[in-house]
């Protein structure tokens, strides 16, 4: 009976301390797993409900529904940093929700207050907030500004790691090609831009790679610095692809009000492409008022870029008629024409803006950009110098330094359909 219970015994002592080992490993491998999952900074203009920071950053606090639920990036919010704090700032409430700190410089985001760089990764999102608009018409976000003090943090410990840059490198071109420059001197992998590149085309197609892309024809809507910046990017993810890779802009010309119609009959631009885009567009407004297209858009504006290798593209932005971005496309010696609706989510979670996530986060895990920065750097520009051209009243400006050379290895494909999730209590 002795030798039974000793055996019992010492069973149990020997089931208690694998168990033991067993939790400790567990807890081991989940430490472990925390600590290789890569740190991320959040360096943002403002965080409030909806902004870009915190439908970007978000993510990597709530996951990618933004509920708390289902899939997350495979990355870490380290800090936060916010140039601003309006009143309905978010980033203070989930801060001490979800245990990130908020820091009051950039130099302690990327540092944590040491002398070297601890993290792995930089979220710049400068998107929303109060601020000034140039003079034609751009808002002043302080890119530049933001991006000098994450360079400083670079130089300063002899290390860089990749930065995503949302939309635009910045509002004007000389900033814009700063930041460029000084992210190649810093060997920093730069990536930025807007959604429309990596989000639902309906139906889901792309430009031919190597093709020859003769004119381009789109439709967008909104303001023309924050939408027009999408349209453009729109346009350009479609013809980077073309043969030759991308050569740059010869001039660029805005014409507004009865000018854009007027350039239409006198061929500046193609009328079956601009059907083409017109025919993508999900609601035909003007016929429910049982008016013309013309008759529903009060001021209608037209960008016309004109490519150095001869490629031709032109956006209209028609308040009034369209409420999404559309874009019709025709190859050299074909007559067929091809045309797509790039679609947001308009509601949350706002499912596209995951994709700009799982984009940087490719770009953490491989050291190089998902997407050429370049795209983001000629749009930035071209940007800057329509909207100078519609202060000049129309002018057409040539554009010598958008001499932006690149090619695209990018490969578009159609997201799985969104999904709408109900927010957590």
């Amino acid at each position: 009976m002795r030798v039974s219970w000793l055996l019992c015994f010492l069973l149990v002592v020997t089931l208690s301390l694998a168990t033991c080992r067993c939790d400790a490993q567990q807890s081991k491998t989940a430490a472990n797993e925390v600590a290789s999952t890569p740190k991320i900074a959040g360096i943002t203009t403002v965080f409030r409900k909806n902004s870009h920071a915190e439908v970007i950053i978000g993510r990597l606090i709530r996951g990618y529904s933004l509920n708390d639920k289902g899939p997350r990036p495979a990355l870490a919010l380290a800090s936060l940093f916010t140039d601003q704090i309006p009143e309905s700032d978010l980033s203070r409430a989930w801060s001490s929700q979800y245990g990130f700190p908020i820091v009051k410089s950039i130099s302690e985001s990327l540092t944590h207050g040491s002398i070297t760089l601890n993290v792995d990764g930089v979220l710049l999102v400068a998107e929303h907030g109060d601020y000034e608009r140039s003079e034609t018409g751009n808002k002043q976000f302080p890119k530049r500004r933001l991006f000098e003090e994450i360079a400083k943090v670079f130089e300063a410990t002899g290390r860089s790691v990749p930065v995503f840059s949302d939309k635009h490198l910045a509002d004007n071109w000389d900033d814009a090609k700063w930041i460029y420059d000084r992210a190649k001197e810093l060997k920093a992998p730069l990536m930025a831009g807007s959604s429309l590149p990596v989000l639902w085309r309906y139906p889901p197609v792309d430009t031919r790679r190597d093709s020859n892309i003769e004119e381009v024809v789109a439709i967008s809507y909104g303001s023309l610095d924050a939408y027009g910046f999408h349209a453009l990017e729109m346009v350009q993810c479609l013809v980077e692809r073309r043969a030759g890779g991308e050569t740059g802009v010869r001039s660029v010309q805005c014409l507004t009000g009865e000018a854009v119609w007027k350039a239409r009959e006198a061929g500046r631009f193609s009328s079956k492409l601009f059907e083409a885009t017109v025919d993508r567009l999900p609601v035909k407004r003007w016929i429910k008022r049982n008016k013309t297209l013309e008759e529903s858009v009060r001021e209608p504006v037209l960008w016309m870029v004109e490519y150095r290798d001869g490629l031709r593209a032109s956006v209209l932005t028609l308040n009034g008629a369209a409420t999404c971005w559309t874009a019709a496309w025709k190859y050299a010696g074909e007559d067929r024409i091809e045309s797509t609706r790039f679609q947001v989510q308009e509601e949350r979670p706002y499912g596209h803006f995951t994709f700009l996530v799982q984009g940087f986060e490719k770009m953490i895990e491989t050291g190089k950009p998902t997407w050429p920065v370049e795209r983001t750097l000629l749009t930035s520009g071209i940007l800057d110098a329509l909207l100078t051209s519609k202060l000049n009243g129309g002018e057409q400006i040539p554009t010598p330094w958008l001499e932006v050379r690149y090619s695209s290895g990018y490969e578009w494909k159609q997201p799985p359909e969104p999904t709408i999730e109900t927010e957590s209590k």
